[in-house]
């Protein structure tokens, strides 16, 4: 009898403990963002990290070529976005903010394109899809672990001729764009990296001409986490014509958006 209350007792608390996991926190903390960002950035992801001997971009990437078909674009933002509302989180701009952006980038049709912040991938694809067959897309990664993942996971979009990823820090390769990549200014710039470098990255592709009149920043997690400064930058200077998106931190109901930016020149 003891053993059988002993064996409910842990059977109540594994069940209990599951439903906190996998649902009542996730609920709870959807509208805080300090909270949003602590449980699924840090402690969910350590502790699947620990359990699974892998890593969050090794697992979306597993998502992917299980649910996505290759060469499909499309498809594989889709496993992403599955994967990510419904097994993990994970900071791609996302579903509901990625609409805004393919709205932006299919209004402006660039012909060149910088994105700062690789991560998996999803937002080069997205934008990539949209672009002319001779248009050409940089974008930057820092980790040199992640971009691995990001160059699977656009190949198997079909996605690995249009999107030229070179790992780095931003600040040591913006100054090369016009020498190494022959790219004299930019249509697009997708700001998606560290938000500390939102402003002084912005800054340097100024001093380094790389922007022309009409030019577009685009800047996601403008809220949450949050870039004061660059706000703050970009809707005071007469370089820029700012609007703001509101949108959704991806994957929550936290208040988050996009900055468009058109540079005046």
């Amino acid at each position: 009898m003891m053993w059988l209350t002993l064996v409910y007792s842990c059977a109540g608390g594994a069940a209990l403990l599951y439903a906190l996991y996998r649902w009542l926190i996730p609920a709870a903390v959807q509208h805080h963002a300090t909270l949003a960002l602590l449980w699924h950035d840090v402690f969910v992801e350590w502790m699947l990290d620990t359990l699974t001997r892998s890593t969050r971009p090794q697992r979306l990437l597993k998502a992917v070529q299980k649910n996505g078909t290759r060469g499909d674009p499309l498809s594989v933002v889709k496993a992403i976005d599955d994967f990510c509302r419904h097994k993990e989180w994970a900071m791609n701009v996302g579903d509901e903010k990625g609409c805004i952006m393919d709205s932006v980038v299919s209004e402006a049709n660039p012909r060149t394109v910088l994105e700062l912040g690789t991560y998996c991938g999803y937002s080069a694809i997205r934008i990539a899809r949209l672009l002319q067959p001779n248009a050409t897309m940089i974008t930057l990664e820092f980790n040199p672990e992640v971009a691995a993942i990001a160059r699977q996971v656009i190949a198997w979009a079909g996605l690995e001729d249009k999107v030229h990823l070179v790992e780095g820090a931003s600040g040591d390769l913006i100054p090369k764009m016009k020498e190494r990549f022959g790219v004299e200014t930019f249509d697009l710039v997708f700001l998606d990296h560290w938000k500390d470098r939102y402003l002084p990255d912005t800054r340097q592709i100024e001093e380094c001409g790389l922007l022309r009149k009409g030019s577009i920043l685009l800047a996601d997690n403008v809220i949450c986490p949050g870039t004061p400064d660059y706000l703050e930058y970009v809707r005071s200077s007469p370089k820029y014509k700012s609007q703001y998106f509101k949108s959704h931190l991806e994957y929550t109901k936290v208040e988050d958006g996009l900055e468009k930016s058109v540079f005046l020149g």
